[in-house]
């Protein structure tokens, strides 16, 4: 008997998963879950083809590259025993051929990882005929810790996103500039988890060397080198069922990258001096300032580790592309310092506003730091800035805000114009851009709320 989509719009649709990477099923679970369908996760074809035997589904979401059966052997197989049946694939190897032959076996649509929410969703929504789409705001389920900021509608997709993602066990690879506040956002994400009440364990790998971080990570046996006069517990161990963070993930020496990628694929490592296994539970997030793809294909960084990280892409935007968060998190700064009994006057207001903050929120955490010191009283004044940023006073245009539009305007004509020349792949569309497909995906965002049509006709 054929699967059919449940034609009762009130009943809860079950959405059959197929994926072998464990971290990736858990997030489509956790994403489909939340917006209220029922799940089937399975983690081959063949369990894939067993499940559509004895359960009725509305819709197959499957990747592509799998042992065994892969994706498409599966979309075959299974569209000639469920003709209507929708297939959804989705794949971190993006190729041509692969889409051609899906779209002739009849996928529905074929994604790429890091995965687009809205995209996948909206995906889905469509095949099983629901036309609405469910308010998405991360305060419906989660709140913002106190210190952290996010007023800017980038921002607010950031953690938007990170709230869909933080319940499921999936590894999320986290970019941005230098100062933005990456490590924040992995500390969000840890405290909206179900490993909430596990440890956060934090390592900044580029602030070890090679030998010193191997043993920082995994631990070492007694005498396992020079100076090692005791046994050491690594930071793996120490996470238990919690979370690892690891910053800097780039700064990472190939033979690490060998090793951490054996953690990432079955859970193992080893200490050094031991022979013995080990199996690490925790949660891995990492972190980098650099572009991770073009340090793979420069040959810096392993390509199979980078897609084992990149389950999910969460990028931070840079402070100069979230003018809306400037000023309140300079009062949230400035309330540490004084307990609240300073202000800023108005010249320092906009000339916060007009600098492009090259340092973002670590540096705006600074210059406030400084005023807080030099202002001695209730008002921080221009004076009470650091020199690079009342540069920009010195050299700004008569009529800043009118230039600020006008640059804002070139920027999004630039990024709709991509858009439309590459046919709204929003992939092929970063690329050409020189931006991560996050970033692109962000500013898509808040062209839409601004009123600007930026899907596909």
């Amino acid at each position: 008997m054929p699967v059919k989509p449940e034609t009762n719009q009130t009943a809860r649709h079950r959405i059959l998963i197929v994926d072998d990477d464990p971290g990736q099923r858990s997030l489509l679970e956790s994403l489909l879950r939340g917006q209220g369908f029922d799940t089937v996760v399975v983690a081959s074809g063949e369990q894939a083809l067993d499940a559509l035997r004895t359960q009725l589904v509305s819709m197959m979401i499957s990747d592509v590259r799998m042992p065994g059966l892969s994706g498409l052997e599966t979309l075959r197989l299974a569209r000639q025993a469920h003709p209507r049946l929708p297939v959804l694939l989705v794949t971190a190897y993006a190729d041509i051929r692969d889409a051609v032959g899906a779209m002739r076996d009849g996928a529905l649509n074929y994604l790429t990882k890091p995965i687009d929410f809205d995209e996948l969703l909206a995906s889905v929504r469509q095949a099983i005929g629901l036309t609405q789409a469910p308010p998405m705001r991360f305060g419906e389920r989660h709140q913002l810790p106190a210190h952290v900021v996010a007023c800017s509608p980038l921002m607010q997709a950031v953690f938007r996103d990170a709230s869909l993602i933080a319940p499921s066990d999936s590894r999320i690879l986290i970019t941005g500039e230098s100062g933005v506040g990456k490590e924040v956002l992995a500390e969000v994400i840890h405290a909206w988890s179900a490993r909430a009440n596990g440890p956060l364990v934090r390592v900044n790998c580029a602030a070890l060397p090679e030998n010193l971080l191997e043993s920082e990570l995994f631990g070492h046996e007694k005498g396992a080198f020079t100076g090692a006069h005791a046994q050491r517990i690594g930071r793996f161990e120490l996470a238990g069922k919690g979370t690892i963070f690891l910053d800097e993930i780039a700064e990472m020496s190939p033979q690490l990258q060998a090793k951490l990628l054996r953690v990432t694929q079955d859970g193992c490592f080893q200490r050094v001096g031991s022979n013995a296994d080990r199996v690490t539970q925790a949660r891995l997030l990492a972190a980098t300032n650099r572009d991770l793809e073009d340090e793979v294909r420069q040959g810096r960084f392993r390509e199979d580790l980078f897609y084992r990280l990149n389950v999910v892409e969460l990028h931070v935007p840079p402070l100069r592309e979230r003018i809306e968060d400037i000023l309140p998190l300079a009062h949230a700064f400035l309330a540490d310092y004084t307990g609240g009994r300073t202000r800023l006057s108005n010249p320092a207001v906009e000339c916060m506003k007009r600098y492009v903050w090259p340092g973002n929120v670590r540096e705006l955490c600074n210059a406030m730091e400084r005023a807080a010191l030099l202002c001695g009283g209730e008002l921080i004044l221009l004076d009470h800035l650091p020199a690079r940023v009342r540069a920009t006073t010195a050299s700004a245009p008569t009529a800043p805000p009118t230039e600020g539009q006008q640059l804002e305007e070139v920027e999004r004509q630039t990024i709709l114009e991509a858009l439309r020349k590459h046919g709204h792949n929003r992939t092929e569309t970063a690329k050409a851009l020189g931006i991560s497909r996050r970033a692109l995906i962000y500013k898509l965002q808040r062209f839409r709320e601004l009123g600007f049509d930026v899907d596909a006709p």
